[in-house]
């Protein structure tokens, strides 16, 4: 990556990742379906989207709540932030990104849209990575951040 793009990206609060992030989940949200799925995928697709929305979403809130003041739409954290390491908190150590992947995974079920598919999967990939540059924040500024990463998969409970 250029220096350019690596201090938009990992420079000042990580305003980059906020940006690309918004972009690909409205990207999901636009994108034409281009094409019918079969009835009965479309059918499934719909439950499906609505349950990983809901659950996305219920997901997102209660972290946002638990954070409290610590809460921020950028990467970095806040210079008077603490560590938050309870509540959903001890299932993920990302549940808003997990929330969010949920949501955009839903969208495109809802929408029966095989491009917002893919779409979430590189929004996946990219949150991962945004993830894994707070952690280095993370790791800087709270010690303690280690053994909590040791003990709480990144974004998905028990597994990742």
């Amino acid at each position: 990556m250029s220096s350019f793009g690596g201090v938009v990206m990992n420079g000042g609060r990580g305003t980059g990742w906020v940006v690309v992030q918004l972009v690909l989940f409205a990207a999901i949200a636009l994108v034409p379906s281009l094409g019918a799925w079969p009835g009965w995928a479309e059918q499934a697709g719909l439950v499906a989207g609505i349950l990983c929305g809901l659950l996305g979403s219920v997901l997102s809130g209660v972290s946002a709540l638990q954070l409290g003041g610590n809460l921020t739409i950028f990467p970095r954290p806040k210079g008077d932030g603490t560590l938050v390491t309870h509540g959903v908190y001890t299932l993920t150590r990302h549940p808003i990104y997990s929330g969010v992947l949920l949501m955009a995974l839903g969208l495109a079920l809802v929408r029966a849209s095989t491009p917002g598919l893919v779409l979430a999967l590189i929004l996946a990939v990219f949150i991962d990575q945004k993830a894994a540059r707070e952690e280095i924040w993370l790791r800087q500024k709270f010690p303690e951040y280690e053994g909590y990463a040791q003990r709480v998969k990144k974004l998905i409970p028990w597994i990742y």
